[in-house]
């Protein structure tokens, strides 16, 4: 009865930890990894516990504190790198920015060169040495 207890007192606390995390608004990587770490770990430690002959409420109360510990290193890897992603993103788009803003630039140089902006160009108005004459 001792160890039904404990694991009711567990999983209790679980739902209230859960419950007051979902109260700040959507959950991050880092929170949802943490979450599934620590409930794969009691789940794993109460099994392991029943097994081993020891009481399944201690396995749980273990398990999940290995699983959460787990659950946010990996949730904090999985963020750092959602972050770099998303700076990859934004250095990607500010580069393709500045070359149509060049691209403009070029186009404008033309038209006062009187170039006639490389409209009939086959290679998109590049030099080629052939074309030079010599």
């Amino acid at each position: 009865m001792d160890g039904r207890r404990v694991m009711a007192g567990a999983v209790g606390l679980g739902f209230a930890l859960a419950c007051a995390g979902c109260a700040g608004g959507p959950l991050t990587q880092r929170e949802r990894t943490t979450l599934g770490g620590a409930a794969l770990g009691a789940g794993a430690g109460a099994i392991i516990g029943e097994a081993a002959g020891h009481r399944p409420g201690q396995g749980a109360l273990i398990g999940g504190g290995i699983g959460v510990l787990g659950g946010a290193l990996l949730g904090d890897q999985l963020e750092g790198q959602r972050r770099a992603d998303e700076q990859r993103a934004d250095e990607i788009e500010s580069q393709e920015r500045e070359i149509r803003r060049q691209r403009g630039e070029i186009d404008e140089l033309r038209r006062r060169a009187g170039d006639g902006g490389g409209t009939d160009d086959r290679d998109g108005g590049r030099y080629n040495p052939e074309d030079s004459g010599y």
